[in-house]
């Protein structure tokens, strides 16, 4: 008998399983989601409860597309894979409108006339020198924050397009 306390699962996997099945009946459970996704449930179960080190990629990819979560392929990318765990990558949803209203910041002309004119003064000669180090780390900072504001505006745009298909 148990004491009606349950172990609450955060795994991604499991997560976006259980979104989904808010719409797919087949993926309410683990049976109709690994017949879907190819896997035992031993197997998906593994994936869900952590058991398995590194999920295979291919796997992955069939459940960001039979969840319709497209975030699952990002945080594989970002957690999983060494090369994109330094990259500048949304892993998270995000409304919409945060979403745009963050382009819009970093992609306001006067930011981008500043970094511009930034990369002119560093580029003009050919040589990058000791003193243009800190503009130049200036410049890639924001060149990256502008990668994870594209990055999660395709994140959204993907998930609101998956749903309404």
């Amino acid at each position: 008998m148990g004491n009606g306390y349950r172990k609450v699962n955060t795994n991604m996997y499991f997560k976006a399983r259980k979104q989904a099945a808010e719409y797919d009946d087949r993926l309410s459970s683990r049976e109709g989601a690994s017949e879907l996704i190819g896997v035992s449930e031993s197997t998906l179960a593994d994936y869900e409860l952590g058991g398995t080190k590194v999920v295979p990629v291919d796997k992955v990819c069939l459940m960001a597309e039979y969840y319709h979560s497209p975030e699952l392929k990002n945080w594989y990318c970002k957690n999983e894979c060494p090369i994109g765990k330094d990259m500048p990558i949304a892993t998270e949803l995000k409304g919409i409108e945060g979403v745009v209203l963050k382009m819009l910041q970093e992609f306001s002309s006067d930011r981008m006339n500043d970094m511009l004119t930034r990369l002119i003064d560093i580029a003009q000669d050919g040589e990058v020198t000791e003193q243009e180090i800190g503009a130049l780390k200036m410049t890639m900072n924001w060149a990256s924050d502008m990668e994870m504001a594209l990055s999660q505006f395709r994140l959204s745009a993907e998930k609101i397009m998956g749903e309404r298909q």
